[in-house]
């Protein structure tokens, strides 16, 4: 909206910078979650070491989150003062638009960058993590759009649901097939150290296969969410749209959030097969962080449409 002036995207921008925030802001609490104290994330500003890849991941994360907060407040307020946005608020949508792509650059290269897991040691895994967010965030937008015009007087327009619609399409399009060229990799070359991650995650290893039901189910929805998106009378009926963001959105989260993750450590460099069960606290505590940014998300499209209601209201 804001690079090309696409209006149709103009009563929906808000949503997607105001949600922005509120994944930023979960991602910033898992981090300090996975450090184990909230003190040690201290540690990352006061010894800085820029030859740690979490070194920057803390910096794109906080600075996409200060983008986000300043520009979507910026421009809220002018829209409810019926005045045109501070000039010094372009140049930050200009840095904010890059930006966001080395948030999920940045998060892929903590991975790839670990030359003893061979399943994350992959050039490709950044343009996976683009897709998928292209493909997961818009979705996320497509579904708060139909809630919101459920059950409030916010209506982001047809025009603007389906055209975010068509590049989830696309980036949903592009993820699976950046997974099937690693998996033709893997196979035709026959690396043992790509290979075995995949045979475990979909076929189980050495009688062990928890993850298996949950990786064909991951690919199946995803598939099942491209035949619906590709179908102009599917992707056009609201009720197949949001269904398709759904099964879409659980899929993603499987592959991304249990498959990758968990693939990458079983087996382990000494083909040791350990199976992970997370424990009551961990579910606890991930509830938690999500429920807290929820609540944010909440918070942030109450005072959106709020605002909307207002200047509708004097118009």
């Amino acid at each position: 909206y804001y690079l090309h002036n696409y209006k149709v995207f103009g009563k929906i921008t808000i949503l997607g910078e105001f949600l922005a925030i509120s994944a930023v802001s979960m991602c910033l609490m898992f981090i300090i979650v996975d450090l184990g104290q909230p003190m040690r994330a201290f540690n990352v500003v006061i010894h800085p070491t820029p030859n740690s890849m979490l070194f920057w991941d803390m910096i794109v994360l906080n600075g996409y989150l200060f983008l986000n907060v300043v520009v979507g407040w910026s421009v809220l307020e002018a829209e409810r003062n019926g005045v045109a946005p501070p000039k010094w608020v372009k140049p930050l949508i200009y840095i904010s638009i890059p930006w966001a792509f080395g948030i999920h650059t940045v998060t892929a290269y903590l991975y790839c960058g670990l030359p003893g897991r061979h399943f994350w040691l992959t050039a490709i895994l950044a343009p996976r993590f683009l897709a998928s967010a292209f493909a997961a965030g818009p979705a996320m937008i497509i579904l708060l759009a139909l809630i919101m015009r459920r059950f409030t007087s916010f209506d982001a327009g047809k025009e603007a649901i389906q055209g975010i619609a068509r590049i989830v399409t696309y980036a949903l399009i592009a993820n699976v097939f950046f997974f099937a060229c690693e998996v033709f990799v893997a196979m035709y070359s026959n690396i043992p150290g790509h290979l075995v991650h995949l045979k475990y995650l979909f076929f189980g290893l050495h009688g062990h296969g928890v993850l298996v039901p949950w990786m064909w189910t991951s690919l199946a929805l995803m598939l099942l969410a491209i035949v619906l998106l590709l179908i102009p009378a599917t992707r056009r009926n609201e009720a197949f749209l949001a269904f398709s963001c759904i099964i879409l959105f659980i899929g993603i989260w499987i592959d991304k959030g249990l498959g990758m993750i968990s693939g990458g450590f079983i087996p382990s460099p000494l083909h040791h097969v350990n199976e992970y069960v997370p424990t009551v606290p961990e579910i606890i505590i991930s509830i938690g962080v999500y429920a807290a940014g929820f609540l944010i998300l909440t918070v942030l499209y109450k005072i959106a449409i709020t605002v909307k209601q207002e200047v509708s209201g004097q118009a």
